[in-house]
């Protein structure tokens, strides 16, 4: 058994505690929290009754330490350094669910998140926890930054026709639809259910923080620059991200090259589901599982072309890929505690 710690109680932690309770390699050990000290977990999820008997603690890196051989990390940005740069020193392996580690520039992290980050020679080190491009690296690290859940649902979708070089690396436009659960547990004026019902609105217009973590990807993807122009958008439901890009192929390329640059890159993945032609991602087909699903759309005439990606933000976008993630660490199999379907209708 592997014995594991869970830092922080929102819906992500709530999360890993509902699959990790389904694992059969797991025990967690414990959950850190600051607002719910004392309290069984099930009290504060009442759903996870009958799962687990952990209670919420105080944070104790001591405990971490000698206890825990893996600690995911469910975090807002800016909390998550030193606490995995003591873990790691101790032989800890961590698998950050939050925004530090992810981009590699400690400048670019410094410009969005409006933070100096404390350990920049830790960004090298980390790996990047997108197990479609990065297995290989993933088992041997000991810090995994898992993605954010908008780049997990554009990355995907784009970064097949990247590495083949079939379309332009300038003017992609990404356009993802969210459900409220990604602004997280705490109360926001923005995610009152009056604020958010029967309407959809755009949000960090130019200025998201996934933006730079997205051209990253796609530019290691594609071995030069590329530009993106990524708008996000609130839709009144609880999960799910659907995201929309749209691109220019090069010339000449047509429609079969472009499917099966998805279907050779894809080959294998069990998590990923490239949908017949015609046919387009729902978010309910994805809803509480682990699987991204993809429909691509090839405008030959026009040398245009429009890929559709579908993710639960609280899975794949999140905890479950972050199991994903301990799962290759640690030598289970990608698919323990997490092969299961969406829940429809």
């Amino acid at each position: 058994m592997v014995t594991v710690g869970i830092i922080g109680d929102g819906y992500t932690a709530a999360e890993l505690v509902r699959i990790l309770a389904r694992h059969k390699g797991v025990r967690i050990k414990t959950v850190f929290s600051t607002e719910n000290i004392g309290r069984d977990l099930k009290e504060v999820y009442p759903h996870l009754s009958g799962f687990t008997e952990v209670v919420c603690e105080k944070a104790d890196m001591n405990r971490l330490k000698s206890e825990c051989k893996a600690v995911f990390l469910a975090l807002p940005h800016g909390l998550s350094v030193p606490i995995v740069r003591e873990l790691t020193e101790s032989g800890v392996r961590c698998i950050d669910l939050g925004a530090d580690f992810r981009l590699k520039d400690p400048r670019v992290y410094e410009e969005y998140y409006e933070l100096t980050h404390e350990a920049p020679e830790l960004l090298e080190a980390a790996v990047y926890g997108l197990p479609e491009l990065y297995r290989a690296e993933i088992r041997e690290t000991m810090i995994v930054a898992n993605p954010g859940c908008f780049p997990t649902g554009a990355i995907l979708a784009l970064v097949p026709l990247l590495k083949e070089g079939l379309i332009e690396t300038d003017n992609i436009v990404i356009d993802s639809k969210t459900g409220v659960s990604g602004a997280g547990r705490s109360l926001k004026l923005a995610s009152h259910f009056c604020e958010v019902n029967e309407g959809v609105k755009a949000y960090s217009v130019g200025s998201h923080r996934h933006a730079p973590e997205i051209a990253q990807e796609l530019s290691f993807a594609a071995g030069q620059e590329v530009e993106i122009t990524f708008t996000p958008h609130l839709i009144p439901m609880s999960r799910g991200i659907l995201t929309t890009a749209y691109v220019r192929l090069r010339p000449g390329v047509i429609k079969e090259q472009a499917r099966r640059a998805f279907t050779d890159h894809y080959a294998g993945e069990h998590f990923v589901r490239i949908l017949p032609e015609g046919t387009y991602p729902h978010t309910r087909w994805v809803y509480g599982s682990n699987f991204a699903d993809i429909g691509i759309f090839v405008d030959e005439k026009k040398s245009r072309g429009i890929v559709i990606s579908a993710i639960d933000n609280l899975n794949k976008g999140a905890s479950g890929q972050a199991v994903q993630n301990f799962n290759i660490m640690f030598g289970f199999e990608e698919t323990e505690a997490l092969d299961f379907a969406g829940i429809f209708p």
